[in-house]
């Protein structure tokens, strides 16, 4: 039986995609291990039911799962979030070496920050693996996007970090096609690129309806974590500024938690906004009642380089829901929207362009809604289907 090592920061019990990709490609009758940290995202603490030692041994659903000791507190220290990154780095690297060997492929989940790969690429460095790694966030761009000050120190560190990591990648899976273009300056030699968007999240159907209010409003609903980086002070702003006779018949929903959610809040009290309305972290699994009760879905992030290159992995969930997008994003979202006719978009800094949004949307009638139903369910089970994807993942890690 051919083995399979995964190599994340984040795996069950948090929620990411790898959770999928490791259960598929066990019912395929791969031995598939997983090499992570204690269970801590999103809030930096550890989740019950966990002992933070320095090495655990685990089994879930017949997968196993090597787990090594997390750094807590992350989300209001700089310090330990960049410890947290270190941390995985040095004790995976020492326990991927020690396992690593009696593995065929190695599969990296490139979700957070690049020091996380480590764990992986020194097993093609030292024993000569396969190494896949399927990218979902591009260094450094992302480290400067997040407020780091570009200097040459820095640069140099960085850039050199990054084509250490490729140079020991055998192929890579990226989740927008526009990574490509900044992974290929990395690399000495030609290696193998393909798309692999993410999927939507199996959507329960069955659960009990629900609706925001009493009232015959349309509802904008905006779910997710609440960053700076989700520009939805933009996105409030722009809703605030719409004309008495559109905001009594509109609600914005914001569900979600996040480091600027207490900020919002203050937005919309400090300037007396109506018809906002923060309705706080759901579980994952109950998502889908919040969302069918919407009228538009909003995706949104602020006008940087590299965000203009990623494709938010809610837009896969608004599109299975089949409800028009408000995209108030540049780049690979916004030309999804616009080329498939799915929602309307706006640049993330134009307040008049996210004011004229709304009022298109306000102004969509029944027969262009169930239009932008039928695509949506198209580009779910064609581009975006998730046995699709996982294949096609599966195939490249076997270099077919």
């Amino acid at each position: 039986m051919k083995k399979i090592l995964i190599v994340t920061e984040y795996f069950y019990p948090e929620e990411f995609k790898i959770n999928e990709v490791a259960l598929e490609w066990k019912k395929k009758g791969y031995d598939v291990d997983i090499l992570t940290t204690n269970p801590t995202y999103p809030f930096g603490e550890l989740y019950s039911n966990y002992i933070n030692k320095w090495y655990t041994k685990e089994n879930w659903n017949g997968l196993t799962i090597y787990r090594v000791k997390a750094i807590t507190g992350y989300k209001s220290s700089l310090f330990k979030k960049l410890l947290k990154y270190i941390s995985f780095m040095m004790l995976g690297s020492f326990i991927s070496l020690k396992i690593g060997k009696k593995y065929n492929y190695v599969f990296g989940f490139d979700v957070g920050a690049l020091t996380g790969l480590v764990p992986a690429v020194i097993l093609n460095q030292f024993y000569k693996k396969t190494v896949t790694l399927w990218v979902q966030d591009i260094w450094p761009d992302s480290v400067y996007a997040y407020g780091f000050k570009k200097n040459k120190i820095l640069e140099f560190i960085l850039n050199n970090f990054v084509r250490y990591i490729y140079k020991y990648t055998s192929n890579f899976a990226v989740t927008s096609k526009g990574f490509e273009n900044r992974i290929l300056p990395y690399l000495k030699n030609q290696k193998k690129i393909i798309h692999a968007p993410n999927w939507t999240d199996d959507l329960d159907v069955n659960l009990e309806e629900f609706s925001f209010s009493d009232k015959d409003y349309l509802h904008f609903t905006f779910a997710g974590n609440i960053g700076t980086v989700q520009n939805l002070d933009n996105v409030i702003l722009g809703f605030s500024s719409l004309e008495d006779k559109y905001l009594n018949k509109i609600q914005l929903n914001i569900i979600g938690d996040g480091s600027y959610l207490s900020n919002l809040k203050k937005l919309v009290e400090k300037n007396k906004i109506k018809n906002v309305i923060f309705w706080g972290r759901k579980p994952k699994k109950e998502i889908t009642r919040y969302l069918e009760a919407s009228d538009f879905l909003i995706v949104s992030l602020v006008d940087k380089p590299i965000f203009s290159l990623t494709i938010p992995a809610k837009t896969q969930t608004y599109i299975a829901i089949g409800k028009p997008i408000i995209g108030i994003i540049n780049g690979e979202t916004a030309d999804i929207i616009k080329e498939h006719n799915i929602g309307f978009c706006a640049n993330p800094n134009s307040m008049n362009e996210i004011k004229e949004v709304f009022i298109k949307a306000i102004n969509l009638n029944n027969l262009e809604k169930k239009h932008i139903s039928n695509i949506s369910k198209e580009l779910t089970n064609t581009m975006f289907k998730k046995e699709v994807i996982i294949d096609k993942l599966l195939k490249l890690l076997r270099q077919e």
